[in-house]
């Protein structure tokens, strides 16, 4: 598929939800496969130890309450597991991004190549394995940029007054962001454009961005459906990418929204 020369104005959540149409297409799905089953199988290992170790836990727990409490067990149980869903989602999110960096940039070359017809021309599976270094560099750069900010805004909610008003706001704009930046990095990064650069095109389209990174963030919130928000963000953010920056980027500036 060759996408038109004419920029589609979309908005950010128009470019996500593309992503769920791209990850079924032929040419696409195998590439989606492998870090689709990383995560699913490093995710299934974990569920097992944790759902032995919280079996062991409420096995104790029904050992120390009286008789006429036992009721609470079929009501913390599936309260229990839930919380560990959503927490072990979240962190498996985080690790996953490091685990399947070289897919996830294999990915958005391959979504850029049906989309504009083009062979990006990076190289062979060794070219990739060199450039192993680099990829994960260029993570451990989102994550140095991530951190320190994340620290400074989880204070926030220690604040009285701002921590019940304004934190919650901000702490999910800043999730926006981020997830735009994660995303949206993997196509920038195919052609070599520097982090701060990247940064630079996605301030320079704020609407975009946040709108994209929200509908990642809000979709990473739902159990199970989070397993597949990466492939559909790389996909949707790629799509992005060749609509809004893969022309204009040739340029010094890049026209905001």
């Amino acid at each position: 598929m060759v996408n038109n020369s004419q920029t589609v104005k979309k908005s950010g959540v128009n470019y996500f939800l593309q992503g769920f149409q791209l990850i079924k297409k032929p040419g696409l799905r195998s590439f989606v496969f492998i870090p689709l089953m990383i995560n699913l199988v490093l995710f299934a290992g974990a569920m097992y130890l944790a759902l032995g170790q919280l079996t062991e836990l409420f096995d104790w727990m029904n050992g120390q309450l009286p008789n006429y409490l036992s009721w609470l067990h079929f009501l913390l149980w599936p309260l229990a597991v839930l919380t560990m869903l959503v927490v072990m989602s979240f962190i498996f999110s985080s690790v996953m991004n490091w685990l399947a960096a070289p897919f996830n940039g294999l990915l958005a070359e391959k979504v850029e190549q049906y989309l504009t017809g083009k062979n990006l021309n990076t190289g062979t599976s060794m070219d990739m394995v060199k450039d192993l270094p680099r990829v994960l560099g260029r993570e451990w750069t989102k994550l140095k940029y991530y951190l320190p900010r994340a620290l400074i805004f989880l204070v926030l909610f220690w604040v009285p007054v701002i921590g019940q008003t304004a934190a919650p706001i901000l702490w999910f704009l800043f999730t926006a962001w981020m997830m735009a930046i994660q995303y949206c990095d993997y196509p920038f990064d195919n052609h070599k454009v520097s982090f701060d650069d990247m940064k630079f095109a996605l301030k320079n389209t704020k609407g975009s961005s946040y709108s994209f990174g929200a509908a990642v963030t809000l979709f990473s919130m739902i159990p199970i459906v989070n397993f597949i928000v990466m492939p559909v963000a790389i996909c949707g953010a790629t799509s992005m990418w060749v609509d809004k920056y893969r022309e204009a980027y040739k340029n010094p500036m890049i026209a905001p929204d």
